[in-house]
């Protein structure tokens, strides 16, 4: 896994969650908190959530075989899947039943120190992890909001990573809250209350993670950034003319494919255009380079072909959408695997 797949971040979580998940089991055994008993559970999936994302970076990392000439990039997107999947069922679920119950037959808390002490601990155990995670987002999120940076990385290892340390740090938050009000009020319930608020919580990041992680194993395009970056690099001025339309794909979150039809001059040599091409790859790579799988079809532009032609990269109502089909008279680039501005049938 390379290093924007967050590998530090990763590990730093797996170290943090087994010694966590450890304490709290200890505390839930010693005092009958059901938030220490969902908190275990919680770490416990968090640490076998790590444990998938390590092991998905390790199998991505495969050589292609004719049954997989892409290779296995996407299976990092896969075992993402799964961490989502595990922290609604394991985490999420769990603590949803286990504060019903608790509400349901509410307790006194015994021996306070335990869950008030693992919990001080979780904190700043999940703190270390999550500056971790944060740091290594930094490297790698530029410009970008945090919003911003987890709805638009390939790479899922990191979004999954900040969410998980996110969710536990509010999680313990709420586990601290609910026993301090069992506590002060003599009343187990609110106990209950808390672990049924961290199960919610758990569930909403794990929809989250689901939706965010479906659309990478959908197929997402380049980033708009890298789109410019191979529509510039494409047009050499003399021999490549213009893109006439591009498509882009993730293979992995560091394997890009690229698709284009390009227009090059009429009167050009099949030995000259094919030098063209292959030095139009050649800078590709150079400014993208996780473009590692590129098509190139060469074609003569047509402004009359192209005004005739539908454009893919615009919606019904006239709105061009990011990395759309170029109109005439244009050298934007184009999503759609039409023939729009070329002089084929």
């Amino acid at each position: 896994m390379s290093a924007s797949g967050g590998t530090k971040a990763i590990v730093a979580a797996l170290a943090a969650n087994l010694a966590i998940a450890v304490a709290k089991f200890v505390a839930f055994l010693f005092s009958g908190s059901s938030s220490m008993l969902a908190e275990s559970v919680h770490s416990l999936a968090d640490s076998g959530n790590q444990g998938l994302l390590l092991l998905g970076g390790k199998r991505a990392q495969r050589e292609a075989t004719p049954q997989h000439p892409f290779g296995y990039g996407r299976e990092r997107y896969i075992y993402a899947f799964l961490v989502s999947i595990v922290l609604f069922s394991v985490g999420g679920m769990f603590a949803v039943y286990e504060g019903y119950e608790k509400i349901k037959h509410p307790h006194e808390i015994e021996a306070w120190y335990w869950p008030v002490g693992v919990l001080i601990f979780a904190i700043i155990a999940e703190g270390f992890s999550f500056r971790t995670a944060i740091k290594e987002s930094n490297e790698t999120r530029g410009k970008l909001s945090w919003t911003e940076f987890v709805r638009r990385a390939k790479a899922p290892e990191l979004p999954v990573v900040l969410l998980e340390d996110f969710g536990a740090l509010v999680g313990l938050v709420l586990a601290l809250g609910g026993v301090g009000l069992a506590l002060g009020t003599g009343n187990g319930i609110w106990d209950g209350i808390g672990t049924l608020c961290i199960g919610i919580l758990l569930i909403a990041i794990a929809i989250v993670l689901a939706a965010e992680t479906k659309s990478l194993l959908l197929g997402e395009a380049a980033g708009i950034e890298d789109v410019e970056k191979i529509k510039n690099s494409v047009v050499d001025g003399d021999t490549v003319t213009r893109v006439i339309h591009m498509r882009t794909l993730h293979l992995g979150p560091e394997e890009l494919l690229v698709a284009a039809k390009i227009a090059v001059r009429h009167d050009e040599s099949a030995s000259e255009i094919a030098d063209a091409i292959n030095a139009a790859e050649a800078r590709i790579r150079a400014a993208v380079p996780i473009a590692r799988v590129i098509y190139l079809e060469p074609d003569i532009y047509n402004a009359q072909a192209a005004a005739a032609g539908t454009n893919p990269g615009k919606d019904t109502g006239g709105t061009e959408r990011p990395g759309g089909t170029e109109t005439p008279g244009t050298t934007g680039t184009g999503t759609g695997p039409s023939s729009e501005g070329s002089t084929a049938p």
